[in-house]
């Protein structure tokens, strides 16, 4: 056996028989370390659509700045340019967001402090993903044992509602020290942020200011928190760091540190990369939840993530959903606008999302449309 097949993850899946499956996945972090690049991580998708393929300049996502959206003078045309950031790219920057710089780098401190653990000391420390909610440290969304990998490294909690334990597994690195503790202060900063913006995002598209927020339940929201490593890649020409996606959540917030210009999104009929200072701004992503909520005057963003030959790219993924049980459905309907998507409840909308992808398309939001 050599070095790198002694590091893996283990993933279950149901295979066409209807049969439980493990496979071994490799750590990625471990294949970097020796510059080793095994075929399972070659992206297979139609050319035109190839991860790979496509060049295109950097942009800027729109920005938008959260205090002028608490100034009386500047709150009108602030509203403005968010519901343009919303609608035309689904994704958009907040600076002067509040949530203070040395909560942001608490965190970025305790996910280097992980993932530079060695492999023995990440195993030992906390569970691994095999749970339904994809809670741990290790690799998801593997359905068969010959599916392209992606070159990426994971680690998810759940920090909302609070529970110390998820199907038997603890989810919560006992190493680094405080990372449990930055994490929640980050959590606990970040949601009255997020819940100020789904109300500003519905008074901009002259709903009611609660039309989005009363889905958000104080005690049973969730509120699932994942940590993207992307190691150097031998062959990013070959490789994606996170095939394309839209995700299955409210709204999305990410931290992104270590390398930039990796986050594309699509828009229009070309993929851009997003680029941005490293100044602890945050982007927010239209989730499919809010999707459906407005009717699909917003759109979930599809998105993926490039690999980078010389550089690593942390990224800190916290998404933001009603409570499982809730239903939701459009909140903009009436005799204006017909209905396109039909009510959904939150945990059969995420359990549909996680069966179908990863996807070539954005397939799982099809579960919520009215048929014709």
């Amino acid at each position: 056996m050599s070095t790198n097949e002694a590091y893996f993850h283990e993933a279950t899946f149901i295979d066409q028989n209807g049969q439980l499956k493990t496979t071994k996945i490799p750590v990625v972090q471990e294949l970097a370390r020796t510059n080793h690049f095994p075929k399972r991580f070659i992206a297979s998708s139609p050319p035109d659509h190839h991860p790979t393929s496509t060049t295109t300049f950097p942009e800027t996502p729109p920005v938008i700045d959260i205090s002028k959206l608490q100034s009386n003078g500047s709150r009108t045309a602030e509203l403005q340019r968010l519901a343009e950031a919303a609608k035309e790219w689904g994704v958009f920057l907040i600076k002067n967001h509040g949530v203070d710089d040395t909560v942001l780098d608490e965190v970025k401190d305790v996910v280097k402090g992980f993932f530079g653990l060695s492999y023995e000391e990440k195993r030992a420390n906390v569970g691994s993903y095999k749970s339904v909610d994809n809670m741990g440290y290790g690799k998801n969304f593997v359905k068969s044992e010959d599916q392209p990998l992606d070159w990426i490294d994971r680690l998810t909690m759940k920090a909302a509602p609070v529970d110390e334990f998820t199907n038997g597994i603890s989810v919560w690195p006992k190493k680094p020290r405080h990372f449990r503790q930055a994490m929640e202060k980050y959590v606990e900063e970040s949601r009255k942020m997020l819940d100020d913006l789904l109300q500003d995002l519905a008074e901009s598209l002259s709903m009611d200011r609660n039309a989005f927020l009363q889905h958000f339940e104080p005690e049973q929201s969730e509120i699932k928190v994942r940590v993207n490593y992307y190691p150097p890649c031998p062959r990013p020409d070959l490789a994606i760091g996170l095939m394309p996606h839209s995700d299955a959540s409210g709204l999305t917030l990410l931290l992104e540190f270590g390398a930039t210009g990796a986050l594309q999104v699509y828009k229009g009929s070309n993929w851009v990369t997003l680029e941005w200072p490293n100044d602890n701004s945050l982007l927010v992503n239209i989730g499919d939840l809010v999707e459906i909520m407005s009717n699909g005057v917003l759109k979930s963003v599809w998105h993926q993530v490039r690999t980078q030959l010389d550089v690593e790219r942390f990224s800190l993924v916290y998404f933001y959903n009603p409570p499982p049980q809730c239903t939701i459905g459009p909140v903009v309907g009436g005799s204006l606008m017909e209905e396109m998507y039909k009510k959904v409840v939150v945990e059969d909308y995420v359990s549909n999302f996680y069966k179908v992808s990863p996807a070539t398309s954005k397939e799982a939001i099809m579960y919520a449309k009215v048929k014709g």
